[in-house]
């Protein structure tokens, strides 16, 4: 696995694990001043640990049981994935760990919608077969190498073609000789 995917997947496990896996957390009429565990099973998780709990914020208690209420709603498989993304996370080295750390505090800080619409083009990132997501990453790299100036200029040009018609980007592609020509379409001249 090369250096930047283990650096993705790294981050989507800190995604799963600091915000877990996109499932609604139920409201509860408590106030956070009296969160305290539900069943048997959260008093154990509880009585392992009395010092940390101790020391944790109502806030953090209630992401800590939210969190385990997910995690024994995970299958088996779904577990056993998260656990070897977890160590890999803590494999990585500290650099690296402090940079998805910060990944996920900017993803955080994205409008839900943003974080909806990256999270369907990552979905489509990886229904991708092999060959095109590896071709997906070498034009990524070969992105992030140009200078910041082209670079804003590439952007710029790519929301100057999202913004423009169906008709307007074939014309452009007529322009440039981008356009192929259909087999069908080709009306030879009598």
């Amino acid at each position: 696995m090369t250096p930047r995917m283990r650096k993705v997947s790294a981050f989507m496990l800190a995604i799963f694990l600091l915000c877990g896996t996109g499932m609604a957390v139920p409201a509860y009429a408590q106030s956070m001043s009296d969160v305290e565990p539900a069943t048997d099973a959260e008093r154990a998780l509880v009585a392992q640990h009395p010092n940390e709990w101790a020391k944790l914020t109502p806030e953090e208690r209630q992401r800590v049981l939210d969190n385990y209420r997910r995690w024994q709603e995970m299958r088996p498989e779904e577990r056993q994935k998260a656990q070897r993304n977890f160590q890999q996370f803590r494999n990585l080295p500290p650099e690296e760990r402090r940079s998805v750390i910060d990944a996920y505090h900017q993803w955080r800080q994205l409008p839900e919608a943003r974080r909806d619409e990256l999270q369907q083009s990552y979905n489509r990132y990886r229904g991708l077969p092999p060959d095109q997501r590896d071709k997906v990453m070498q034009r990524y790299q070969q992105f992030q190498q140009l200078p910041p100036e082209q670079r804003e200029r590439m952007l710029a040009n790519y929301h100057r073609w999202k913004q423009m018609t169906p008709d307007q980007r074939r014309e452009m592609r007529r322009r440039w000789g981008l356009l192929r020509q259909h087999p069908r379409s080709f009306q030879p001249v009598p």
